[in-house]
């Protein structure tokens, strides 16, 4: 795979899983846009990292619950780069509680953030990409907006519509060379599994058929193929990266 001469957007590219992705499509020849949030540091981190691999990157803050911030970071990752190539949505993040227990600004934020935030970026680089009819586009969402998961009933709606979306925009953008595709990671080791128990990680292992949980450069990886020439006919897919643990 070569991504050679390509720009690539990753939102939420300062840690975990974004900051996978953003290496490996570096490693594959892509300059990088690395947005974040409140992540500053992090976020220079793999900057200097993807630069010593000898490609170009920069860090932009912007939160992407914010149209404005967003059409602000995409307009200084053209000005530096011109074409925008890739999108990836990646950022989110997570309030969990049971639906009795859950406050209204509890719901909103999940939303705003995961799937407002996906529907910012992308419409903000789509008419870009329209005019070079090309294109890639990569959702991050989760096998918990396939199967749902308690606890989870915002994150899981939030995920849940980012499939939906990615399906119906795939629909729209497919005639104008654009390839829109979603991936649905399982379990992860990241810093939000860390902190968990043996006995919940074992537990958890127990439902996943491969008996272990998935790296953030499994993701990376799969997301590197949806990017690439050879996944040029592949659109509306959502694709699960979770050892099997849902078919």
């Amino acid at each position: 795979m070569n991504l050679d001469g390509k720009t690539a957007i990753v939102t939420g590219g300062s840690r975990g899983i974004g900051k996978a992705i953003a290496m490996k499509l570096a490693q594959l020849g892509a300059n990088i846009v690395v947005n974040y949030t409140s992540s500053a540091q992090q976020a220079e981190d793999v900057v200097e990292l993807i630069k010593n691999m000898g490609r170009e990157a920069i860090a932009i803050k912007a939160n992407v619950a914010n149209f404005d911030e967003v059409q602000n970071f995409i307009s200084q990752a053209e000005e530096k780069f011109g074409e925008i190539d890739i999108l990836i949505n990646n950022a989110g993040i997570t309030k969990d509680k049971l639906l009795i227990k859950m406050n209204e600004d509890d719901w909103d934020k999940v939303i705003e953030v995961n799937l407002k935030g996906t529907y910012n970026c992308t419409k903000a680089v789509s008419r870009k990409m329209m005019k070079q009819r090309s294109g890639k586009i990569v959702n991050v969402a989760s096998v918990v907006g396939v199967n749902g998961n308690a606890g989870q009933s915002n994150y899981a709606a939030s995920k849940a519509g980012i499939i939906g979306f990615t399906k119906s925009i795939a629909k729209e953008l497919g005639v104008r060379g654009i390839n829109v595709n979603a991936v649905a990671p399982g379990f992860i080791q990241t810093n939000m599994t860390d902190v968990l128990s043996d006995e919940v990680k074992n537990h958890i292992m127990s439902q996943i058929p491969m008996k272990k949980l998935g790296t953030p450069e499994d993701v990376a990886n799969t997301i590197a193929f949806l990017c690439s020439d050879e996944a040029k006919y592949i659109t509306g897919q959502v694709i699960n990266i979770d050892g099997g643990m849902v078919m």
